[in-house]
């Protein structure tokens, strides 16, 4: 199984379609293509950020425990 990449690379990865998509110098089939993968990474960063979300409301829950 493939190791699923860094939010940080996804993140830079999407800047960089972003940048090719503005400039307009694109044809229609590659626009499409950067278009479509720009919507599956940024699929996968909200997965990752969900998934942070739930470690920190785990962490928060934890230390709430402790706490009381």
């Amino acid at each position: 199984m493939a190791e699923e990449p860094a939010f940080e690379n996804i993140v830079d990865e999407l800047q960089k379609l972003v940048a090719q998509l503005e400039s307009g110098n694109l044809a229609l089939d590659e626009s499409l293509r950067l278009y479509e993968r720009g919507v599956a990474l940024a699929r996968q960063a909200n997965g990752l950020l969900e998934g942070a979300e739930k470690r920190i409301e785990v962490l928060q829950k934890s230390l709430g425990e402790s706490n009381a």
